[in-house]
């Protein structure tokens, strides 16, 4: 597990490393560029760079951890990628599952695979799973997003190159949109991420709003039209407060017991 920055999870688990390009948001990949990094600092699960590679060693780490989080699932590839054997699929959702303590966000860019294989997959209600959507060429992927029958799916439309025009979101619980960073970084105009944002107010689906990106994305900060958006799915809320109010319902049941046995 490893901490991470990314606004909207707080760690990462890569049973896979590496990937391929598919489509222009592959083009500057972040994930590509640490890979290399972090090869030449010697870090053994990167001996191979962006090389596609399998990592059964790491397959169960979630289930040594204690804590609670939600976990961003390969970070660093793609788990719907071509190269990746359907039985090594299985086995992720298999521990997804039993790690039900977590949640984990699944994101890809091969949706054509996802549709195909998901009536396949166990879909609990703490694995989630989204597409990347940059531009308007693969759009088709939130089509095949809606198939899967998964309790939350989601949008990361990031980076985010052309206007999408017009979005049906039925079916769909989260959008997040973001700029690309970096020293090659290809320019997000604000009046596309505002004609996202209305469409996701206008259809009810929560709007998180990462960063402007660019080649300091520090300095272009998160902050669209003064304020952040960091909205999150309305099923998770609600699922958070029917275990919360489980919880208390059991809570009031013990004295209630304990004084019926006197």
């Amino acid at each position: 597990m490893a901490s991470s920055k990314i606004e909207w999870t707080e760690s990462t688990w890569n049973p896979v490393t590496g990937c391929t390009e598919i489509s222009a948001g592959c083009k500057n990949c972040y994930a590509e560029r640490m890979a290399k990094r972090l090869k030449a600092m010697g870090q053994p699960n990167y001996k191979n760079g962006f090389k596609l590679t399998l990592h059964e060693q790491v397959l169960e780490y979630p289930l040594q951890w204690k804590k609670p989080q939600t976990i961003f699932v390969n970070s660093m590839s793609d788990l719907f990628h071509e190269e990746i054997p359907d039985e090594f699929i299985f086995k992720v959702f298999d521990v997804m599952k039993r790690a039900y303590r977590h949640r984990f966000q699944i994101l890809t860019k091969r949706s054509a695979r996802l549709k195909e294989m998901a009536s396949q997959l166990d879909w609990p209600e703490n694995v989630w799973i989204g597409v990347s959507v940059e531009n308007l060429s693969v759009k088709y992927r939130i089509d095949d997003l809606r198939a899967v029958p998964a309790f939350i799916r989601f949008l990361s439309l990031e980076p985010l190159l052309s206007t999408l025009g017009h979005l049906v979101l039925s079916d769909i619980h989260w959008v997040i949109v973001g700029g690309e960073s970096g020293l090659k970084a290809r320019p997000m105009e604000k009046e596309w991420v505002i004609q996202i944002r209305e469409q996701c107010i206008k259809q009810g689906v929560p709007f998180f709003f990462k960063q402007w990106g660019g080649i300091n994305k520090k300095k272009t900060g998160r902050l669209l039209e003064g304020r952040t958006w960091d909205e999150m799915p309305l099923k998770l809320i609600e699922l958070e407060e029917k275990i919360e109010h489980n919880k208390s319902l059991h809570l009031t049941a013990i004295p209630l017991a304990l004084h019926s046995g006197r």
